[in-house]
Parts: structure tokens; sequence; C-alpha cells
């Protein structure tokens, strides 16, 4: 529609011919697309472009993808995608662990990339992390912490700004979400990533650590996010709304 803000994907590879053709192939598709070849002109990308999601190579000349989207993930909340010409799990495994929302491995269709792309934009919508969301301010109070949001970030109980990564944003608003519930790693894999759950089978319990290295005094004795012996994992406090 006319009125519709566009979407602008950032491609960082250092191969020409495939940052070419993804980006024809996505502006085909509606999309805004910008490239990049290496890190120095994705930074230079990000401060001048309103960025929504991107597509990041990870063997790249001078900074690798991994160091980048540790990178983006300090400094930002836009959603990662991981291209990948390896298919050791191990490499996935790291790409989500740096915070990346999703990977691709290489070689892939366009119209799977193109998919990939929309679904962790619609799972970002879907978060309420979407700006358009800005008039219902809300956040959930839960153990002294305070997750905002139309912000996207978390408050400790200092009130220090704590940076998430979207698929760590989603995944704590799904506990608090289910205060006190026992979730099985089946149901929180459908829950964060649908029907791309088969993927990141081995991943689960990857980002439930990370997101209790932020949240948690002693990751061997949680107390916020507990671990429910061949169940699953359990928010165990209360949860308190805010509307602002």
């Amino acid at each position: 529609m006319a009125n519709e803000q566009p979407i602008n994907i950032l491609i960082v590879d250092d191969d020409d011919d495939i940052r070419s053709l993804l980006s024809e192939f996505l502006e085909r598709n509606r999309l805004v697309a910008f490239q990049a070849s290496d890190g120095e002109v994705m930074k230079k990308l990000l401060k001048s472009q309103p960025i929504d999601l991107v597509v990041l190579d990870l063997n790249l000349p001078g900074e690798d993808g991994l160091s980048l989207c540790r990178q983006l993930r300090t400094n930002s909340n836009i959603p990662v995608i991981m291209l990948t010409a390896k298919t050791d799990p191990i490499d996935r495994v790291m790409g989500l662990e740096t915070g990346a929302d999703d990977y691709v491995c290489k070689p892939f269709e366009p119209l799977e990339l193109l998919s990939r792309i929309r679904s962790v934009l619609r799972r970002t919508h879907q978060s309420g992390i979407s700006e358009g969301n800005a008039f219902e301010s809300v956040r959930i109070h839960f153990s002294g912490w305070i997750l905002d949001l139309t912000a996207r970030h978390l408050l400790n109980p200092e009130g220090v700004v704590i940076s998430l990564s979207g698929a760590e944003f989603r995944l704590l608003k799904m506990f608090l979400d289910r205060p006190n519930r026992i979730l099985s790693r089946d149901q929180i894999m459908d829950m964060m990533h649908g029907r791309d759950a088969s993927a990141f089978d081995r991943s689960i319990d990857l980002q439930v650590s990370r997101l209790r290295q932020k949240i948690e005094e002693d990751q061997k004795f949680p107390v916020i996010i507990k671990t429910v012996r061949n169940e699953g994992y359990i928010l165990a406090t209360s949860v308190k709304l805010e509307n602002r």
C-alpha cells in the first residue's frame, strides 16, 4: 500500500554477485535493499539509513560476521540473519550465540532467505517490538527487573539498561507471558520459531543460558528461570504489568 513504510534490508557480503542478485530479488519483492562488502561499509550505512534487518555473511574480510554480530547486539536491536557456507551445527549455534535471530546456509535459494526475512520481521513485530506500539507503553516488572516493551530493553534492579538480542527479548517475553508455568523445550521452540523450530532444536538450552547470564546472580543456582528436570523451564516469579 502507498502509505506503508518501506522495509530496509542491509546485505553484508563480500561476494559482489551474491549482493547484486539478492538485492535485485528483494527489490522485486517490495523490499528496499542496501549493500555492504565489509564491516566498515556496514557501520556507515547503519549510521545513515534506518535499517530494519541485516543479512550478515559469516566469512568477511577484516572483521568476520560473528564479531560484527556481537557489536550489533551491543549497540542495537536490529534483527540479524546470518549467512554461512558451513554446515557444521556448531557454526549455526555460534551464530545464534552471538545474537543472530536466524541463519541460512549457503548455497540457498533467494526465496528461502525471503521467507526467513519475513518470518524474523513477523516475530519481531508480534513480540511488541514495533515502534508503532509506542502509544501503548507497557513495562513488565519481575524480581526487581523491568522489561520495557516499547524501548525493547531490560532494566536491572539498579535501573541500568541491559541490551537484549531479538531472540533474547522474545524468549524473556514468552516466559513473562506465562509465569509459574512449566514450558517444555518443544513448546518453547514452537512459540519462538514456529514452523522453523526444527532448525533450532539444539539451541534452546543455549538461548536460555544466555538469558540467564543477564538476569541471574548465580547461573548455577538460578532463581528466576529454573530448570525442571525432564520437563523444561519455568519462570519462578510473579509478574506485574505497568501501562504508561
